[in-house]
């Protein structure tokens, strides 16, 4: 492959653009790094490296929007697990950023499975465990050089999981009445700082009035002390990150739900495990959720009412639903899950935007990735069948216009 700025012309194979229908013999043409032009007619330029990819299936690098890749690393243990911040239940502070580490061999293997983006962060441990990073999977020896989206949200947790870690150590909260509050006191402490900013940013405008009027006894007013927890926070309350709420049950999605109204949150849930029982009042509000893992095991109570229909009675109600794995180098089996959750009732069309153009949109991302689109990143994978089927193989990834993987140069 040419370096970056070439022409590339990736031709006649099926094209699922996933926006735009699919193309039963379509042309996708990539100029320096971005896709150009998709079509059935689309003119190829003479200086474009052609690749005849007939019989072949070609779609957007998917995408994983929830999970714990390069922050939980496979096959090293505890002394590269740096996801849970198990002393403080709340630390909106935290960034997953400081912690992934980018050599972790699971970003390889992601690349290889077609998985070209993720979002990827702290676990649920806390209460609020910290913000998320939206990363291409290509491994860089610099995190910055993978980041897509950073901060990408923050990462709240209710149920099991906070109340279990915390009520071993016989701190609040240790119920779910416990989690709640302390989740609206976070967030009051928060509204409290943005004011008092807010009141500094006012009495600083009229000190400048003062000077500017010739006042020579104009005092400079003391700006508050700074707060890294609430400043964080503050970013959540103003939405300018999504707040991403876990909740397996649905008495726990509908208390995200009824905290985010109280504080003008923009919410997604994570797992979304009960959904189906909700899924009307979920459409209502027209909040987004990342459902999975699907190829998971009832670990814990509150997985009780799994089922693998969970996404496909969600979609059929309205809901927008990403499929997600909460895994780190398992996020190489997303098109199993979402295979079957199709298997168990997702339209096939859902089930595809549910691995693209869904959880891009739910990043927040879509501008860049999700569809095979003029002006996006070129990021298109290449398989010799249908994504859902098991008997398929990647066969070329390529990320921002450059190969990232070729499965004929790992045969050789």
């Amino acid at each position: 492959m040419k370096e970056n700025g070439s022409v590339i012309a990736i031709t006649n194979g099926e094209v699922l653009t996933i926006t735009n229908g699919t193309l039963e013999s379509g042309t996708v043409l990539v100029d320096g790094g971005r896709i150009v032009a998709v079509g059935e007619d689309v003119e190829i330029p003479p200086e474009a490296e052609v690749h005849d990819v007939a019989g072949k299936v070609v779609m957007p690098g998917m995408l994983d929007a929830h999970c714990h890749v390069g922050i939980f690393p496979d096959g090293i243990g505890w002394e590269y697990s740096d996801g849970n911040e198990l002393t403080d239940p709340i630390t909106p502070h935290l960034r997953a950023l400081d912690a992934v580490h980018p050599e972790d061999k699971a970003f390889g293997e992601l690349v290889a499975a077609g998985v070209t983006t993720v979002l990827t962060g702290p676990g649920s441990g806390n209460l609020i465990g910290g913000q998320w990073v939206c990363l291409k999977t290509v491994p860089k020896p610099a995190i910055e050089d993978m980041v897509l989206l950073e901060p990408a949200g923050m990462k709240m947790a209710l149920g099991e999981n906070p109340k279990r870690v915390y009520g071993e150590q016989k701190k609040m909260p240790s119920t779910r009445m416990g989690n709640a509050a302390a989740l609206r006191v976070a967030l009051v402490e928060a509204r409290n700082y943005l004011e008092k900013w807010r009141l500094y940013e006012e009495k600083v405008t009229e000190y400048e009035r003062k000077v500017g009027a010739g006042d020579e006894d104009a005092e400079r007013p003391t700006p508050p002390e700074r707060d890294l927890k609430l400043e964080a926070l503050g970013r959540v309350l103003r939405r300018e990150m999504k707040a991403r709420i876990h909740a397996h049950r649905a008495d726990d999605m509908l208390t995200a739900i009824r905290i985010a109204e109280e504080f003008d949150l923009d919410l997604t849930l994570e797992h979304a495990t009960e959904g189906y029982k909700i899924a009307d009042i979920l459409a209502d509000k027209e909040i987004p959720v990342t459902a999975g893992p699907i190829l998971f095991s009832r670990m814990k109570y509150e997985l009780k009412d799994m089922t693998p229909k969970n996404p496909g009675l969600m979609a059929k109600a309205g809901v927008k639903v990403a499929i997600q794995t909460d895994e780190m180098s398992a996020v190489k089996y997303l098109t199993i899950n979402a295979a079957l959750a199709t298997r168990e009732g997702l339209p096939e069309e859902e089930a595809l935007k549910a691995v693209t153009i869904y959880p891009a949109e739910i990043i927040g991302v879509e501008d860049r990735v999700g569809s095979l689109e003029e002006g996006k990143d070129a990021d298109i994978v290449v398989l010799s069948g249908h994504p859902f089927d098991f008997r398929s193989v990647v066969e070329w990834v390529l990320v921002d216009g450059q190969t990232a993987y070729r499965r004929e140069e790992e045969e050789a």
